[in-house]
């Protein structure tokens, strides 16, 4: 049986931050709640680093309710990024600093503050998201594309026929979902409880994955063109489903008709959206070596102008009527407009941002950057990222199996090598332990409010899927995992009917819709509706903080909370046996079941005991946080400890 540790604990949420969408110059109010048993606290103290100059303020005690004392301090927010962290004297003299970053007898690194993002608040409508990912060749096909020609490029296949690993196949088989078949599976997502769409490239292309763009002001023909990119939006937010574009601004498609105008033509105005690297223009910066795939080249201010700049730009084009799509992620964000000793990464994406909120303020702007994107994840312009490190990977590692599945890479070779994300070392085995640390240090650096728009997603098109290398029963502990933790929650199309894939092309399967009675698929898509149910019935999932109460080598429980709720979670690997000591956890009297069979039981003294015989995801509701009132604005500690 382990026990848990009582530790200070502040995060972005509104039970301790007074406002999460502050401008420059605004006061805000931050608190820290402190438990029984730990301390006690003589003072504490929260720094701030404004124009890169510390300052301090004195944080005033507030009391204490329910075995937690609350101190509250007023900082005024300077910088668009504005860090703080507390520094708790203890009555025997010793310091203490809580960041991000943890709690530590040692200072913080900056970077690891927590941060208020002053400007670019996210759409209202972000904390309410969860997410359907398509891949609109494979995720449904209507009548009318059997009339239609297939493109030169491709590749012809039934929608029954299995997918081809080896190039050309890879990119040029072609199944022929279109967009007016998307349109008539929406009451699907209506049934998952999804509400937001998110669909890859529909530009003329050619390939079927589209990220190889030939144009980006037309819907591509073979999809049904504008006409059918129109009727699926409309019938999309007739259901309350909002949709989010993908746009590629790292580079285009070879056959694109800016890159045709400028190739082998120095005299071409499009010769300077792309890196050439001879005076005939026929040698070229690519993505990744990737022939088809030239480099914008940022520097161009006409590129800015057609592209991403102002109400006639491709930007602006899909979010004004008719079509009024709610947002982009753009692909390679973390590449685009990044070359050797150039970086004009913050200038595309704020000035892509800019034209977002003066042609559709009340849009999302998400990012790719599938590593540690904590740099660019600032809150400046993206409102959130598609980035696998913190969540994904540490999920996979946790409650994944290393398994080794023979199958054929690209090139046509037979290997069992298990594909994790990339990484050539292979796929980790983590502990609950290993899984919080990975989770925590990857979002250590990155704003509370941008942890909210960044994407927990299990799988997507360009991954394995995670029900292939899924531990018995971990399915629905991942799931629940991604409905819990903060963050948008993410479905890739074919995940609610347990397709499986050992890569990123296989997971592209066409949708068998002919099989979505059978028992198997429909108890798979039962659980996503159940578990998507339980995020969308607490809104305290979405906006609520985040407390890891106890973690231990198989186990984790941790609590979203707010006034007027708290959720209680338990994910566990091979089971639990946990006492969680009070003040803790507070309420558990009055728990209520909301999912799973795990056992929680409130003794007389306070304590709680969590129980689970295997593999199993748990949730209660708990009553809401009790806090005494903040107390007045702090004062500044010019004496403060440096």
């Amino acid at each position: 049986m382990h026990v848990a540790a009582r530790r200070p604990h502040h995060d972005g949420s509104p039970l301790y931050v007074s406002h999460a969408d502050p401008r420059l110059g605004d006061d805000v109010a931050v608190r820290l709640r402190v438990p029984d048993g730990y301390g006690p606290v003589a003072r504490v103290l929260v720094r701030s680093n404004p124009d890169h100059e510390p300052a301090w303020v004195e944080a005033v005690r507030d009391g204490a309710a329910d075995g937690w004392e609350w101190w509250t301090a007023t900082i005024r927010v300077a910088n668009p990024r504005h860090g703080y962290r507390f520094h708790l004297v203890l009555a025997d003299g010793r310091v203490e600093v809580l960041s991000q970053g943890g709690l530590s007898d040692v200072d913080a690194l900056d970077a690891q503050d927590f941060a208020l993002v002053a400007g670019n608040p996210p759409p209202s409508w972000m904390d309410d998201t969860v997410l359907y990912q398509i891949f609109p060749d494979r995720f449904a096909r209507s009548e009318g594309a059997d009339a239609r020609a297939t493109p030169q490029w491709a590749i012809p296949a039934r929608w029954d026929e299995p997918l081809d690993p080896v190039h050309p196949g890879r990119g040029h088989q072609f199944y022929g979902g279109d967009l007016d078949g998307a349109a008539a599976r929406l009451d699907h997502l209506v049934d998952l409880g999804v509400t937001a769409l998110y669909h890859t490239p529909v530009f003329p292309a050619e390939s079927n994955h589209r990220y190889d763009a030939s144009r980006f002001d037309a819907v591509d023909p073979f999809l049904g063109g504008d006409a059918a990119y129109l009727r699926l939006i409309e019938a999309a937010h007739a259901r309350g489903i909002r949709v989010i574009g993908d746009l590629t601004t790292n580079h285009s498609g070879a056959a694109h008709e800016w890159f045709r105008a400028a190739f082998g033509d120095p005299d071409a105005p499009e010769g300077e959206f792309y890196y050439f690297l001879d005076d005939a223009h026929t040698r070229y910066e690519t993505w990744l070596d990737a022939a088809t795939l030239p480099k914008f080249d940022w520097n161009s201010a006409e590129l800015r102008r057609r592209f991403i700049e102002g109400v006639d730009s491709v930007v602006a084009r899909w979010l004004r009527p008719p079509f009024s799509i709610d947002g982009w992620r753009i692909d390679v964000a973390n590449m685009t407009g990044r070359l050797g000793d150039e970086d004009l990464n913050t200038e595309v994406r704020r000035t892509l941002r800019r034209t977002m909120i003066e042609v559709s303020p009340d849009t999302l702007l998400l990012a790719e950057s599938t590593n540690d994107a904590a740099t660019d994840l600032q809150g400046d312009a993206w409102h959130g990222g598609m980035t696998y490190p913190a969540f994904t990977r540490g999920v996979w590692a946790w409650l994944g199996d290393p398994l080794r599945i023979p199958h054929l890479g690209a090139d046509g070779e037979l290997t069992d090598d298990m594909w994790f994300f990339g990484l050539p070392t292979g796929m980790p085995r983590y502990d609950a332990h290993r899984f919080v640390a990975q989770y925590e240090r990857f979002s250590s650096q990155i704003p509370w409010r941008v942890q909210r728009g960044t994407m927990s997603a299990l799988d997507t098109h360009d991954t394995a899927r995670f029900a292939t290398y899924a531990a018995p029963g971990a399915v629905p502990v991942a799931v629940g995992l991604s409905m819990t933790l903060p963050g948008i929650p993410v479905v890739y199309a074919g995940d609610e009917f347990g397709l499986e894939a050992v890569d990123g092309e296989m997971s592209r399967t066409p949708l068998p819709w002919d099989r979505i009675d059978e028992p198997d698929i429909a108890a798979r898509i039962a659980l996503y509706h159940d578990l998507i149910g339980l995020r969308r019935a607490h809104p305290v999932l979405a906006t609520g903080g985040l407390r890891w109460i106890h973690v231990d080598e198989g186990a984790v429980v941790f609590a979203r909370e707010s006034a007027d709720e708290t959720v209680l979670v338990l994910a566990t690997r091979g089971g639990v046996d946990a006492v969680l000591p009070a003040p803790l956890v507070v309420g558990a009297e009055h728990a209520r079941a909301l999912y799973g069979d795990a056992e929680l039981t409130a003794a007389a003294d306070g304590s709680v005991r969590i129980a689970a015989a295997g593999t199993a995801f748990a949730a209660w509701s708990l009553p809401g946080v009790t806090a005494p009132a903040p107390s007045a604005p702090g004062v500044h500690a010019p004496d403060a400890p440096a």
